[in-house]
């Protein structure tokens, strides 16, 4: 059996490397792999564009194991967001946005080496999904009752009523703020019974034409009365 030791080693989206004693992460991407993410002109509302910007360099950061190696990540996000349409006032905005959230502006601004080091073990360190947060909230008030320190209970949530609407860049596009003016002049007023309601405004994407295109497979109810009918026809005839 012989073994041979490599310098870098691909998993899933890391590419882990060796130099001279020393790991490097960095993101991984194949060969084959197209710039290609949500375009800009397709007809979405405009967080969900925003939200793909986050979800890259919230990757990016945890991935990339020093500041230099996480600047050339940056621009390869910023080359693909371009290539995809989006304006450059937007890519700024929210690559600015991104770093002020976390506290973390002098990394886009300077590649500061300690405040990324900082900022790569905070966003490693944090929960993946939000089943961790109960759990860490559980063991917090766990804590604080042996400190014998005392929380005070949120209220019970408002009553919440929730409209969806289907989104389009051009009619719908100031849909929510209007609609949100309309619902405090007509229904907000004073001693009115909907002043205890919290709105919220959801929105849902347009159909692709593969959802439009292709034929599903009807209902089993339905296949099951067809299949009665034939039977029943058989035997008659």
């Amino acid at each position: 059996i012989s073994y041979t030791i490599h310098e870098s080693v691909e998993f899933l989206d890391v590419l882990l490397e060796n130099i001279q004693g020393k790991l490097k992460t960095s993101v991984f991407r194949k060969p084959a792999a197209e710039p290609y993410i949500l375009p800009y002109t397709s007809d979405h509302p405009r967080h969900i564009h925003s939200n793909t910007i986050h979800t890259a360099l919230l990757r990016g950061v945890r991935l990339c194991s020093d500041v230099e190696t996480f600047d050339l990540e940056r621009l390869n996000i910023e080359i693909a967001l371009l290539l995809n349409g989006y304006p450059p006032q937007f890519i700024s905005h929210h690559f600015k946005q991104f770093f002020k959230n976390y506290n973390a502006s002098p990394v886009y601004q300077d590649l500061h080496v300690e405040t990324y080091q900082q900022l790569h073990l905070q966003l490693l360190n944090e929960p993946l999904t939000t089943d961790q947060v109960p759990q860490q909230l559980e063991q917090q008030q766990q804590g604080n009752e042996t400190n014998n320190v005392h929380i005070k209970t949120k209220p019970k949530k408002q009553t919440e009523l929730i409209i969806h609407y289907r989104y389009e860049s051009g009619p719908l596009q100031k849909f929510s703020c209007e609609f949100r003016k309309l619902w405090e002049k007509h229904f907000c007023y004073e001693n009115s019974s909907l002043n205890n309601i919290r709105l919220i405004l959801g929105t849902r994407a347009n159909k692709t034409l593969e959802h439009l295109l292709v034929n599903k497979k009807p209902r089993r109810t339905l296949l099951r009365n067809t299949e009665t009918n034939i039977t029943t026809t058989t035997m008659e005839t």
